[in-house]
């Protein structure tokens, strides 16, 4: 399972049982802490999870930021309460490319603000994967 954790939002993926392709599966609207983990702990049971992968979002230049710091808090966090496995895998630019392709599929303006985040969670998923694969 992918996250790609906002201020406001957290987009969810998972990927195929074989560990190919992601699919977006939800977009968790935040609340607070507790609740945020709740909700996540819960897609994690919901969909038999055995690994979350963070997105870390680092500058262009690859340092880490207060959004870096943000997501790595929220990964520790997350790894304490579910005891699983917690990557955090870059995702500089997910969003943007999450909107071209979006834009590309001719997606309306109010459609493509609901999804934004989960289509991104796609793409840290899918880039992590494909990651795994390169270097078994």
């Amino acid at each position: 399972m992918a996250l790609d954790v906002g201020s406001k939002t957290i987009g969810v993926a998972v990927s195929d049982p074989l560990g190919w392709t992601g699919q977006g599966v939800a977009v968790i609207r935040r609340k607070n802490r507790e609740s945020d983990l709740a909700e996540v702990l819960r897609l994690v049971r919901e969909w038999d999870v055995t690994e979350l992968v963070v997105g870390l979002p680092l500058s262009l230049d690859g340092s880490r930021g207060p959004q870096a710091q943000q997501a790595e808090t929220f990964a520790r966090r997350l790894a304490e309460a579910s005891g699983l496995p917690v990557r955090l895998q870059d995702e500089r630019l997910t969003t943007r490319q999450a909107e071209r392709v979006l834009v590309d599929a001719d997606v309306s303006r109010r459609r493509r603000r609901q999804v934004i985040d989960k289509a991104a969670a796609v793409l840290i998923l899918q880039s992590y994967l494909d990651s795994r694969r390169r270097d078994p």
